[in-house]
């Protein structure tokens, strides 16, 4: 994507003189939407982003967020959408490679991934493809590096046939005194190491800043190539090298000119670069492609003189490839060499920051709900479990090494979240979830946003989390169209709202713009990844009952079917708001389940496809059955489809012999029953319930 003219001007008028073909490609590189966030940091400036135990939030590769007394604990969410959709094995593997190395940017140690998959439907030929190798690219990738991918979420929607939306979350642990120090000084060296520079992804951060076509595949040039045996030989270089180095930064998006130039911002130093240092695996490349290569398994390390003989000791012991390609100066300019000559001579107060660009909003409404009539029971039931969304995803996380690094205590599948042991204390956890849904953000973004907030951080705290910090991932069309910048003003303010009401900090997060195909933008996609604690994995909840357990709601449900999967499934309908949120109640529940840690048996919420299918996905992982009265559950609705199908925020399921809430039934035998009083609206047996759900990919 070129500059526009009047960001051209701008560098012409600070210059006094035409931009060289390298200060171009810089500026074309770091100033692109993807880099710069140009368009919508005006408004990310408003998320609640501080708390007592955040060290560090927004603004460098990686955040830090206190757990225990000296550890902490980081996390990063990744899109990597363009490049999925063009080469979907190269396009994931590479985006879970990019955020692991953003953890290693603190010296933590990567414990764990997560996925955010957004796909067009199964059965569509194009949309499997892209499934398929996007699945097998983030399975070969975190398998081979040694990092358990031990959850996500996935979504199958027509507008994501062409455009996924493929989003990548990492969590590391690191204890205080192995983070990085900081205190980078003029005289200090900037050494690159990791894979030689070459021209896959050359261009990739101005191709992830335009919208795709049909024509996708002349950008499969701008894609990166993965390489886990490099990803694992920094990941166990990072190990050591922390105390031989000032500051660690990952070398991904805008290649070494991003690089270069968030470093001069963050530090406020000049810099010296000379570019044909840099190590080469293809040595025809001139200065603007050495500059602006996003080649994949690459670090930048910031080492003083006198540690430099440290550094090395270590990249040759693990056979890294590195080159000292720059030093930091007191003048604040960034200087580029090539050959003894000077190619680029740029202000540090014009490389930082592109200008701010906001964009025209335009407002809509979502179309109100129509009347529904009431349909038959057991079939609207058999098509909402069914869904692909409502589906249990064993076909996708069965193809990830999910216990590798021994720490998994809740696997995919086992509970609303997952949960991490961390060793390095004892019995305490970690408590992660990723949730997204594209329905609510498409009618109403606000609510929309906040609803997947409410959504992951009710999930961590049902799993039996504390929730403590969030990171979020907006994925919408052009911002150039009026009502796709308003779906992302909107998304702002509605994760604002959220955050700010249940307190908990944003810490970080990522836009990802032009998600459009043949000039239609995808339903816009806000994922909320929520981080928590628990002091004892041991009392954590599995999402399943035992034999002869009571059965009881805790939440009451209200009609609220806008944008459910029960309209979508059974009636062919995207309409009306999204559930409310009572923040209130959200707090509440997440207390009254650490009340009753370890006297559960098990714990579920409720949400996509209503009580019907909470109650029977904990049916399926018991493999046990149940007898349940369905109207015993509080609700404000008279309507029997809208009690087992409404979205309800503020609600979960919970079994044992006493438990929390209105007592609906009790668990046993082969078969899973659902009535209303007397009357039997839905019996099936668990296994036949478990082959509906059943994804097939």
């Amino acid at each position: 994507m070129a500059l526009s003219p009047g960001e051209l001007e701008l560098i012409k008028s600070v210059l006094g003189r035409e931009p060289t073909e390298v200060e171009y490609a810089l500026f074309r590189s770091h100033w692109s939407e993807h880099c710069s966030y140009k368009s919508t940091r005006m408004w990310l400036r408003r998320l609640p982003t501080k708390a007592p135990w955040v060290v560090r939030g927004p603004g460098t590769d990686a955040p830090l967020v206190e757990i225990s007394e000296g550890l902490y604990a980081t996390f990063k969410i990744e899109s990597h959408n363009h490049p999925s959709a063009v080469d979907p094995y190269n396009g994931a593997a590479t985006g879970v490679g990019g955020i692991i190395r953003d953890i290693l940017t603190v010296g933590a140690r990567p414990i764990a991934l997560l996925v955010n998959l957004h796909f067009g439907p199964p059965s569509h030929p194009h949309a499997r493809w892209i499934a398929v190798n996007v699945i097998r690219g983030i399975s070969d990738y975190g398998n081979r590096v040694g990092v358990p991918v031990v959850g996500g979420e996935t979504w199958f929607h027509e507008d994501f046939t062409y455009t996924p939306i493929v989003l990548a979350t990492c969590v590391g642990v690191v204890e205080r005194d192995g983070v990085p120090p900081g205190g980078v000084e003029p005289g200090d060296l900037i050494i690159v190491a990791g894979l030689g520079a070459d021209k896959s992804g050359l261009g990739g951060s101005a191709f992830a800043s335009k919208t795709l076509s049909q024509e996708a595949e002349e950008d499969l040039g701008a894609v990166q190539v993965a390489d886990p045996l490099m990803g694992k030989k920094l990941i166990d270089l990072v190990r050591e090298a922390r105390s031989c180095v000032k500051f660690i930064k990952d070398l991904g998006g805008g290649g070494l000119a991003t690089a270069l130039a968030e470093l001069a911002e963050w530090f406020q130093l000049g810099i010296v670069a000379e570019l044909e240092k840099i190590h080469m695996a293809d040595r025809e490349m001139g200065p603007a492609e050495v500059l602006t290569s996003e080649t994949q398994e690459r670090m930048v390390f910031v080492a003083s003189p006198s540690k430099l003989e440290c550094l090395e000791r270590l990249l040759e012991k693990f056979e890294v490839p590195y080159s000292i390609v720059g030093r930091f100066t007191a003048e604040g300019r960034v200087v580029l060499k090539w050959r003894g000559e000077v190619v680029g001579d740029l202000p540090l107060s014009l490389v930082a920051k592109a200008p701010e660009t906001p964009w025209p909003q335009e407002p809509y409404s979502p179309p109100p709900l129509p009347h529904i009539p009431e349909p038959p029971i057991e079939k609207a039931i058999d098509a909402v479990l069914s869904s692909p969304n409502v589906a249990f995803k064993q076909a996708i996380y069965e193809r990830f090494d999910f216990d590798v690094g021994v720490r998994t205590v809740l696997k995919p599948g086992e509970g609303d979240a997952a949960v991490l042991k961390i060793y390095e204390r004892g019995n305490l956890g970690l408590v992660v979830k990723g949730d997204a849904n594209p329905r609510f953000t498409s009618l109403n973004p606000r609510l929309g946003a906040a609803n997947a907030f409410v959504k992951a951080y009710r999930n961590v705290a049902v799993a039996g989390g504390r929730p403590l910090a969030a990171v979020d991932s907006i994925n919408v069309g052009s911002p150039s169209r009026p009502n796709v910048y308003w779906q992302f003003v909107e998304a702002v303010e509605g994760l604002r709202e959220a955050a700010e009401y249940l307190g908990v900090p944003i810490v970080g997060g990522k836009v990802s713009l032009y998600n459009e195909y043949n000039g239609k933008p995808v339903a816009p996609t806000v994922a909320v990844v929520v981080l928590g604690v628990v002091e004892d994995v041991s009392k954590v909840n599995k999402a399943v009952w035992k034999d002869g357990d009571g059965v009881y709601v805790w939440g009451v449900t209200r009609g609220e079917v806008g944008g459910s999967e029960y309209l979508h499934r059974v009636h062919g309908i995207v309409a009306g708001e999204p559930p409310s949120i009572d923040y209130g109640v959200e707090r509440e529940l997440a207390t009254v389940v650490r009340k009753w840690a370890g006297r559960l048996t098990g714990a579920k919420d409720v949400g996509l496809g209503g009580l019907a299918a909470a109650l029977a996905k904990m049916a399926v992982a018991s493999g046990i059955g149940a007898d349940i009265d369905i109207c015993k559950a509080p609700s404000t609705t008279t309507r029997l489809d809208y009690l087992l199908f409404s979205e309800s925020n503020g609600r979960f399921i919970a079994a044992g012999e006493e438990g929390p809430g209105t007592r609906v039934g009790a668990t046993g035998g082969d078969y899973f029953a659902l009535r209303c009083g007397s009357t039997i609206v839905y019996k099936k047996k668990v296994e036949e319930i478990s082959e509906l759900m059943s994804l097939k990919i």
